[in-house]
């Protein structure tokens, strides 16, 4: 016999007159009649081929079949019971969770200082992981649960994703202390004759800026292009080079690496710091909480998840 011939109800009878030995008090219990309870009795009985309960003064008495079957069936119910009924719990201050989440370099130096600061406090145990974002292979990652939140400029995170803007960011230059250009207004003219590094990192939104600068007029191509910024602020600070950055770039690297900034005369447009999650990690509370967390620490403006919908809607302050 295979489980598809067998109606799950009729087991919920079977073991309710395990319990309670009388079709009056099964219907009563079940919300059924007891005609009902009859017809479902007799069901089993032709499936399993066994009276299962003899009718006798004291009430249904099993059968040797039905005293054999009641032990797995009961465990079995109630574990189909427990399961469907149990809601899992996140307890930060307990809890020894591995978390996964996907950013760039600038976001490991921007956000994780701030982060593991707030989960020394919070959730001394739990732990993070971070990955590299490499395009495609996002997607298939935080679908399948293998990344639980990504970080950064991800535009092609669309359908089937939920995420929330943490900042907005505009893009400027950054170049060494007593560079040539910081001793004059940084003009357009000025910056297309300027050698440039160029940051192409993979499954970001950040290889727009090249595409911007050359919608500008900007002919000259850049001297040097790096996959990341881990190495920027050290290739900066030693060569003329100047590199067009986002501004939480900037904000840490020009004391670390004793740059300075300047407005970028190329007109490009702001970029939204987003914190993704799949939609089949929407309701999960460990998930919840750390994308709380994220959001409380770094959010200008926290959203609530609730005008969120899985289709890569971003709601801010204005309510856009």
């Amino acid at each position: 016999m295979e489980l598809q011939d067998i109606d799950l109800n009729l087991l919920v009878v079977f073991n309710e007159l395990l319990r309670q030995r009388k079709m009056s008090a099964v219907a009563r219990t079940l919300g059924i009649s007891q005609p009902a309870v009859s017809n479902a009795l007799n069901r089993l009985r032709k499936l399993l081929d066994d009276d299962l309960f003899l009718r006798t003064s004291k009430g249904m008495i099993p059968t040797q079949l039905a005293g054999t079957l009641a032990g797995p069936i009961t465990e079995a119910l109630d574990a189909i019971h427990h399961s469907l009924n149990a809601r899992a719990t996140f307890d930060p201050l307990t809890s020894t969770r591995a978390f996964t989440v996907a950013m760039t370099d600038i976001g490991e130096i921007y956000l994780l200082p701030g982060l593991m600061e707030r989960l020394g406090k919070l959730a001394p145990g739990v732990k993070i992981s971070t990955v590299c974002i490499h395009g495609d292979s996002l997607k298939g990652a935080m679908e399948s649960g293998c990344i639980d939140l990504a970080i950064g400029f991800l535009p092609g995170l669309t359908a089937g994703f939920f995420q929330r803007r943490l900042l907005s960011q505009q893009y400027v230059c950054i170049f060494r202390n007593g560079h040539p250009l910081g001793r004059r207004d940084m003009t357009l003219e000025a910056f297309a004759m300027a050698d440039r590094v160029s940051i192409s990192a993979e499954g970001t939104g950040h290889t727009r800026v090249d595409a911007a600068i050359q919608q500008a007029g900007v002919t000259r191509r850049s001297r040097l292009s790096v996959p990341h910024f881990a190495a920027l602020g050290h290739i900066l600070q030693s060569t003329d080079l100047i590199a067009v950055v986002p501004q939480a770039y900037a904000e840490r690297a020009l004391v670390l690496f004793n740059l300075v900034s300047a407005p970028c005369p190329v007109k490009i447009s702001e970029i939204s710091v987003n914190v993704f999650w799949h939609a089949t990690r929407h309701r999960e509370v460990g998930n919840q909480w750390l994308r709380n967390v994220i959001s409380d620490r770094f959010a200008v403006c926290p959203i609530p998840e609730a005008t969120m919908s899985p289709q890569g809607l971003v709601v801010n302050c204005r309510g856009e």
